[in-house]
């Protein structure tokens, strides 16, 4: 990657990163094209391939990029929150904050994830695992002792993951995605089951 791209204009920096995350969240990295890029990007074919050399090259820069911003994010999440509704709000206001400059970022994140090219899997491996530990750590703060005896945390914290994927899904797909109002939507489910919860309780 050539490192004269951080010398272009934020506003086009941004363009080109929002074109290839776009790209690699909707169609993966097999079937991802560099020309469906720069014609998201506005930009010409010479000019992506001066400063990423090829697509693997703007993959992997997109995935660092990612990374690094993602985990910028979510590190404000506070260290002394440990109820998993109100952790799982944190977090994913954490994740809005990051999508309204790169709306297809945890998109592409989520799709990186579950990666089977050769290709990318060996160019991002190392990226990648940090990322797991790092979401391990995160989410290893939640205190499940406050839950039902009957409620399995861990099932339940994979169901709300399961939801709030294919609500942002959903959201792309239907092209009616906006930070906000996903946010308020994600909030409302949550709320909706930790009322479920509590009524375990009593």
């Amino acid at each position: 990657m050539n490192s004269k791209f951080f010398d272009l204009k934020k506003e086009k920096q941004d363009r080109m990163i929002n074109a290839a995350l776009k790209v690699f969240a909707m169609q993966g990295y097999r079937h991802a094209s560099t020309d469906d890029i720069v014609r998201e990007a506005g930009i010409s074919k010479g000019l992506l391939f001066h400063y990423f050399g090829s697509k693997i090259g703007v993959y992997t820069f997109v995935y660092d990029y990612s990374v690094r911003y993602m985990t910028l994010e979510l590190n404000s999440v506070p260290d002394t929150e440990t109820n998993l509704f109100a952790f799982v709000k944190q977090v994913e206001a954490a994740r809005i904050r990051a999508m309204k400059g790169y709306p297809y970022m945890q998109q592409f994140l989520n799709r990186a994830m579950i990666e089977d090219e050769s290709e990318a899997l060996l160019a991002i491996e190392e990226k990648r695992n940090i990322l797991k530990t790092f979401y391990e750590n995160l989410y290893g703060r939640i205190d499940f002792a406050g839950l039902p005896s009957n409620v399995d945390g861990a099932k339940l914290l994979n169901m709300i993951d399961y939801t709030i994927k294919g609500l942002m899904t959903e959201r792309f797909l239907d092209a009616s995605y906006h930070p906000d109002m996903l946010y308020e939507e994600v909030c409302s489910y949550l709320d909706m089951l930790e009322g479920l919860v509590n009524t375990e309780k009593e």
